[in-house]
């Protein structure tokens, strides 16, 4: 998946474009200037549509393993996500169109519509879930989002974020905080803690490129905190955006690479 996602990884899969803004433009409260921030990123993340080529890695206690991935997303509730290989899991698919998620298995030459309460499971075996794949929630929209610090860490200026849930919002964090550069805007971590406040676990982000014009993390590394020693990369290979996508890719038959 994934990296928001593209709006993985785009996050989900999240944080990985920030758009580079000066704090004048913003409002002047903390709150509505924090807001403003974290629904540039959302927005940026997205743009109007996005074609990439990511790299997954997942590593278990049990073994390791790297999936090509190809992702189309458009507007703010389309996205098919397809594994180009390994062969062994080639054509292997996810399809989100508004609040309707299918995953397609080829072994099996079937569909499966994503419940609700499967969003928070793992995708392909990795540590991202459909949540994050398909960036069902959108930041700005379902948290209520402060600044929480602002100054130096480790000698480089950052803005420091927490994200709480509003009420009736459908997300699955308890809580999200998340550091950015303040230099560039770019991402550096985030941490996701359930329900009970204890930390699930940790996205880092690196290996800032510019892709078709923009400057983004190229790499994001997700790490549960239960698992010692297990990660998922999601590396970005191609990334083009506001590219012009056949209103076709997003069908069920596409689905089935059709």
């Amino acid at each position: 998946m994934m990296g928001r996602i593209m709006r993985i990884w785009r996050l989900s899969i999240l944080l990985i474009l920030l758009g580079i803004v000066t704090g004048p433009l913003f409002p002047q409260t903390s709150q509505q200037r924090a807001k403003e921030i974290i629904d540039r990123v959302d927005r940026m993340l997205r743009g109007d549509s996005s074609v990439g080529r990511v790299e997954m890695t997942v590593a278990t206690r049990q073994w390791k393993r790297t999936t090509e991935l190809r992702i189309w997303s458009e507007g703010t509730d389309k996205v098919l996500v397809r594994i180009e290989a390994p062969k062994k899991d080639q054509g292997t698919s996810t399809l989100r169109v508004g609040d309707n998620i299918w995953n397609y298995l080829p072994k099996i030459d079937r569909v499966i519509r994503v419940p609700t309460s499967m969003m928070m499971a793992s995708w392909m075996g990795s540590h991202f879930t459909n949540d994050d794949l398909v960036q069902e929630s959108r930041l700005a929209r379902d948290y209520d989002i402060t600044i929480e610090f602002e100054g130096a860490r480790n000698g480089v200026e950052v803005y420091e974020f927490l994200l709480m849930p509003r009420p009736q919002a459908p997300v699955v964090w308890g809580k999200i905080v998340y550091q950015i550069r303040k230099s560039d805007l770019m991402p550096v971590w985030a941490r996701f803690y359930g329900e009970d406040g204890e930390l699930k676990r940790r996205a880092t982000f690196s290996d800032y490129q510019t892709m078709d014009g923009r400057l983004v993390p190229a790499l994001m590394r997700m790490t549960p905190q239960d698992k010692p020693g297990e990660y998922t990369e999601m590396k970005y290979r191609e990334l083009e955006f506001d590219v012009k996508i056949s209103e076709s890719i997003f069908s069920l038959k596409s689905l089935r690479g059709s």
